[in-house]
């Protein structure tokens, strides 16, 4: 290994096409000697969360890349299968880093749970391997300039640093923000949630479906959380752990005696 460049592994939600996601390489490319792979996908999947494509292909094809530095392929398929299938298949060695990014729109709070942005860096923890997320508060005219920049300075820190095992980073950049950036804030995951709305509506041949929408609820900017870290115009960092068990709670089901309760069903 000695000798060899920093290989980044880069992806996202918003499609190989995605401007988030070429601003990001090209910053990489432009700032550091790193090779470069993208492997994303094929179009917007934005919401798949950490979905995965079983019993059916994943099909792939080969986008012009930047020669010795970098390939590019798109894959018909969710983040998280670019990252499996990139990682086993598309990659002549062990990735040093995964960012995933960077996306139109953040990332804060239970957004984590539907974001197949944060989904791709999860599962790049997963497989043992450092990974970043990274949003920016934008959506419409969007300038991720600045928001690459930050990602490549903490893409150094990290493979610097490194992180602990299972531990990925999820960092949302504010939208407009001046230079030199004004803050950065360690946070933790906000409770902001988003209202569900479903709508009824009749397609041309008369037949019912379901239109999913869906509209922020009202947040409290509780401190050192990623909400307001966003509304103090500060770049938020988040370490996240795909652990999710909630320990107060295995006490809370100890004083249950579930083995005694559920016995006496004769089961």
């Amino acid at each position: 290994m000695t000798g060899l460049k920093r290989l980044i592994f880069l992806t996202n939600d918003d499609g190989i096409d995605a401007p988030g996601l070429e601003a990001l390489r090209r910053q990489m490319l432009a700032e550091t000697d790193w090779r470069v792979l993208v492997v994303a996908p094929d179009r917007e999947r934005s919401g798949a969360g950490h979905s995965v494509s079983l019993r059916q292909p994943v099909y792939v094809s080969e986008r012009e890349g930047d020669g010795m530095r970098g390939r590019a392929w798109a894959v018909a398929g969710t983040p998280a299968d670019c990252v499996k299938v990139g990682l086993a298949a598309l990659t002549d060695r062990r990735p040093d880093l995964v960012v995933s990014g960077i996306n139109r729109g953040a990332n804060l709070g239970t957004d984590v749970f539907y974001s197949g942005t944060v989904a791709a860096a999860v599962q790049g923890a997963i497989l043992g391997i450092p990974s970043l997320a990274v949003s920016l508060n934008a959506h419409e005219g969007a300038d991720f300039r600045l928001a690459a920049r930050v990602a490549v300075r903490l893409a150094e820190l990290v493979l610097y640093r490194g992180l602990p095992p299972g531990t990925m980073l999820n960092v949302n950049v504010p939208d407009g923000l001046p230079v030199p950036v004004p803050g950065f804030a360690l946070t933790r995951l906000g409770s902001g949630f988003w209202l569900n709305q479903v709508q009824e509506r009749v397609d041309a041949g008369g037949r019912s479906y379901y239109w999913l929408a869906s509209n922020p609820a009202a947040v409290a900017n509780e401190p050192g959380t990623d909400h307001l870290a966003m509304a103090e115009g500060k770049v938020s960092i988040t370490p996240i752990h795909f652990d999710l068990t909630h320990p107060p709670s295995l006490d809370l089901l100890g004083a249950w005696d579930i083995p005694a309760a559920l016995g006496r069903g004769g089961f």
